[in-house]
């Protein structure tokens, strides 16, 4: 058995008796000043190991959201017509993805940016459209042309009237031509305008006629348009309300056409109804964007390659003015990557110092055209992307906070050779930016904690040692003296 003397002699607390220890005023006040001053360093050693070390770093990107790579936006247009804009991407890889429908939605607004109606759907198979065999050397019918002041005059006295709006240097107007003058004659034979109000066929050169094709918002050559009597004007918005003709060219289409609008109509009364439309009709005759704007809003996804997005009028069948064309746009939202929700933002306010803030950059901001420059106007866009990321080691475990792309935008106009465009060039940096969040282990706030508390408590007691001593050295030179 061991002897608990022997246990005793490896106390490293040896206590003095309690009658040999003296208590002094000045020990006092040094005890009151050394438990302050553990008390304010505990604090600041709390403080610290609450507070989350942050640290940044760039390294080669690691991500692991694949080779893919969401681009979301909403961009509005208010000179470009819903009816011919077009959402193309491509990349360095040969990838070009053209007139993009699946994720994007596209909105009539007005020049004010107001939605004007519901989303417009757009139609595919432009480029299959027949035009028909007709001769145009051998053609010797007559069209009826339209003017501004005639054009009203028969819009309010027919109960149909379906317009060609052309232009003579338009490739697919000149195709269109034969087929439209031989279904016009037909139409005309069949139903006599003198005798019968029911449908009448004419043309409106928009060379001549600007001003008529514009309050009409043809932006594309030719558009067919077809004006029912007593539903051009809507009451909520007073914009324009008509239908476009879709279908194919020939003429024996175009007098089909004609014929299944007619079928809601009777001859005796004249009745229309507005929305009647016969089923075979309803394929080919589709609503008229009722403005000459397009908001485009959705995402489309790309390979994380250097490649473009484009915004354009684009169309299988139709010509466009160039000189007349004007890519302003407003970008209301654009960016890359999974959307952080505004939530998360509010709780990563800490955060926010370490984050660069550049994820929407262009948000908000306008790129208009007031035509001081040429026809034929480019608005390009240079964004360098950069991927951020966030992760957080706690447990010993590490987990991803936020991922995010963030961006700087150029923005540049240039003339183009073609039709103008809203181009948005974008390249990823293959580093990212990775922000680690490294709290403090408990471990170490504890031995900060005794270091705190046995540093303050031997420095006291030294001082307080020096102090008595100090004091006893004082007293014998005194007593000397007096001897």
């Amino acid at each position: 058995m061991v002897s608990t003397t022997k246990i005793k002699s490896v106390d490293f607390f040896r206590k003095i008796p309690r009658d040999l220890t003296e208590a002094s005023l000045s020990g006092a006040g040094l005890s009151i000043v050394a438990a302050l001053a553990m008390l304010f360093l505990f604090g600041m050693e709390l403080s610290s190991y609450l507070a989350v070390n942050t640290s940044t770093s760039v390294i080669v990107d690691k991500s692991s959201d694949g080779d893919i790579l969401n681009i979301d936006f909403n961009i509005s247009f208010p000179a470009l017509s819903c009816e011919f804009a077009s959402v193309d991407v491509s990349d360095v890889l040969g990838t070009h993805r053209l007139n993009l429908t699946k994720t994007i939605r596209k909105v009539p607004i007005d020049p004010h940016l107001r939605a004007t109606g519901t989303e417009f759907h757009s139609t595919s198979g432009l480029h299959l459209i027949n035009h028909g065999d007709e001769d145009h050397e051998e053609n010797t019918y007559i069209d009826i042309p339209l003017t501004g002041a005639t054009f009203e005059k028969y819009k309010h006295h027919f109960q149909i009237l379906v317009v060609n709006f052309y232009a003579p240097w338009c490739y697919w107007s000149n195709r269109l031509k034969p087929s439209w003058e031989k279904a016009s004659q037909i139409t005309r034979e069949r139903y006599d305008p003198e005798t019968d109000d029911r449908v009448l066929l004419g043309s409106v050169d928009c060379t001549k006629e600007s001003t008529l094709c514009k309050s009409n918002h043809i932006q594309g050559y030719p558009s067919i348009r077809i004006f029912r009597k007593g539903s051009d004007l809507r009451d909520d918005h007073g914009h324009h309300d008509h239908e476009s003709y879709y279908g194919d060219r020939d003429t024996d289409s175009l007098v089909k056409m004609v014929e299944e609008l007619l079928k809601p109509i009777k001859k005796e009364d004249h009745k229309l109804a507005l929305d009647g439309k016969s089923e075979n009709a309803a394929s080919t005759v589709k609503k008229a964007p009722v403005s000459g704007g397009c908001r485009i809003e959705g995402y489309v996804r790309a390979k994380k390659v250097p490649g473009e997005l484009v915004i354009s009028a684009h169309s299988g069948a139709h010509s466009f003015d160039a000189s007349q064309m004007n890519m302003s746009h407003i970008v209301t939202h654009l960016t890359f990557g999974t959307m952080v929700s505004e939530r998360l933002w509010t709780d990563m306010k800490r955060l926010l110092p370490y984050l660069g803030q550049s994820h929407d950059r262009l948000n908000g901001k306008s790129f208009i055209n007031q035509r001081q420059l040429d026809a034929n106007v480019t608005i390009e866009h240079y964004l360098q992307i950069v991927k951020t990321e966030v992760i957080s080691r706690r447990f010993g475990r590490e987990h991803s906070l936020i991922e995010e792309y963030e961006y700087t935008a150029h923005s540049n106009v240039a003339h183009s050779y073609h039709y103008p465009e809203a181009k948005f060039h974008f390249e990823l940096s293959p580093m990212q930016v990775l922000i680690s969040e490294n709290p403090k282990s408990f471990s170490h706030f504890i031995t900060n904690v005794c270091a705190i508390i046995g540093g303050v408590f031997t420095v006291a007691g030294i001082l307080d040692s020096i102090f008595q001593n100090t004091v006893r050295l004082v007293k014998k030179i005194e007593l000397g003296k007096n001897i």
